[in-house]
This record gives C-alpha cells, structure tokens and sequence, in this order.
C-alpha cells in the first residue's frame, strides 16, 4: 500500500499503540490480549482486594482505576459480539467476586459464591459492557463533529470499493453505535442509513 510517498508491508496482524491489528479487523485476538493484561494486573492486586483491612468502596475504586483502564484501553473502537460481551462480563464477575468475596447460605449456614444478579446488587456502578457502550458513544459524537478533512472523519462515513466476500457480513461498528442508541432510546433496531 503506498500513501504520500511511503509503502507500507501488507501483514496478517501488528500491534499498534498498545493494541493488536488484523488485517481481517477483528478484535476478538485484542479482547483476549485485553483480557490477559487485565489477569495480570488483576493477579497483581489480588492480595489487596481480598484484605478485610480495606473497606468494599475502596476495592471497587482500586478495580475501576487500575484493572478497567487496563482492560477498556482503546475500547471505543471495539464492535463486540454477544460472545466477546459475555467474556468481559465473565471477567468483571470474578474480579467482583473477589472484592465482595463469599456470603453466608440461610438455609445451610455454609459459605457459597455470589450469583450474577447478587453481584449486580452490590456493585452500583455500570458493567463493563455498559462502559464500553458509552465510551463508544462518546467517541462517535467526536468522530461525528470532526471535519471532512480529518482522516478518522473519512474512514467512517467512506465506502470501501472493492466486492464483498460471501456470507454474512461482519457487524460494524457503526451498526454496533445505532444499536447502543436504540438500546438507550428504547427504541427498534431498523439499522443504519
């Protein structure tokens, strides 16, 4: 690919600020490099959020300062699908699960884990997907005030050129920011355009 004079090496996939790009444009390799930082860092303070010397709203700022910013780095840009939604909530619940840590069965009196809906009782602040969702949303309004010169402008209202491959199309990411208006606005998904 040649651009102002420079050629660029066509390749299957590089890393780019920190973030995995393919040349197929699916981010299903970055979610999981994404996710095993996340384990990481997670595994870093591990010890702290399981201390009973620390208070429950101090746990859930150290998870949403240093393990989430780890995480959702450069989320804006995602388009996930249900199964990558189900992975980062998957993660967020076991992070959680340590903050909040066992309860107390009424019934038996053992200790047992914490259901899905119990952790969103307790934990007030929006899910991960939430969050994603609404950084997606926010990135949208400044691509969309951006002028026609601006090159990120371009990419999202440009058409490629070119035949598409067979079969279903990938969803996009502007499908995925009509969608999260339409969840927002309670309204019926009819698409883009």
């Amino acid at each position: 690919m040649r651009t102002d004079n420079s050629t660029f090496k066509r390749v299957e996939e590089f890393k780019n600020l920190g973030k995995n790009l393919t040349n197929q444009n699916s981010i299903t390799e970055e979610i999981k490099s994404r996710l095993r930082s996340g384990n990481a860092c997670y595994h870093s303070v591990q010890n702290v959020l399981s201390s009973r010397l620390l208070s429950k709203n101090l746990k859930i700022k150290i998870y949403r300062t240093i393990i989430l910013s780890v995480v959702l780095y450069g989320c804006e840009t995602w388009s996930l699908t249900l199964r990558e939604e189900r992975k980062l909530r998957v993660f967020e619940n076991m992070v959680l699960r340590r903050i909040f840590g066992p309860r107390k069965d009424e019934v038996t009196g053992e200790l047992r884990r914490l259901h899905n809906e119990e952790l969103n009782d307790l934990y007030s602040s929006p899910n991960i997907v939430r969050v994603i969702k609404s950084r997606r949303m926010r990135w949208a309004g400044h691509v969309a005030r951006m002028g026609e010169d601006r090159g990120v402008y371009r990419v999202l209202v440009g058409k490629p050129e070119g035949k598409r491959p067979l079969g279903r199309p990938r969803r996009r990411w502007v499908d995925n920011i009509w969608m999260d208006l339409m969840w927002v606005y309670g309204l019926d998904w009819a698409g883009p355009g």
